[in-house]
């Protein structure tokens, strides 16, 4: 299963330091990403392109987790001449990262990953 069948991403920049917010879909997939998707598991997914510390802040009632990425856009916006430089695409990255979801978790979490709308059924005809 990837990371994007429980949540989305969003990147940005700030200087040299990338920022990434990843938001379970569903409340009760929260639980998963905060056990599964730590600093180390971020830093791994850069590789080559995140050269320096990353810290993660957990946002329960957002049910989001945010990372802060440091010397990770090279030198910045107006110094770096990588073809995004603001850090943008950095998000779809980590959408892709298998979940092990081998977890030991004492949780009773429904993951139906089903996200189509409830369809309303129509009106009996007249």
């Amino acid at each position: 299963m990837k990371l994007r069948e429980l949540a989305l991403a969003r990147s940005g920049d700030k200087g040299n330091r990338a920022t990434l917010s990843v938001v379970a879909l569903r409340p009760q997939h929260y639980p998963v990403l905060a056990q599964w998707l730590t600093a180390e598991t971020v830093q791994a997914c850069y590789a080559g392109v995140v050269h320096g510390q990353v810290r993660r802040f957990e946002l329960p009632q957002l049910g989001a987790l945010h990372f802060v990425m440091d010397d990770a856009l090279g030198g910045g916006v107006t110094r770096s001449l990588a073809l995004d430089a603001h850090g943008k695409s950095l998000s779809s990255v980590v959408l892709d990262l298998n979940l092990n979801l081998n977890l030991n978790l004492n949780l009773n979490l429904d993951l139906d990953l089903d996200l189509e709308p409830e369809t309303a059924a129509p009106p009996p005809a007249a």
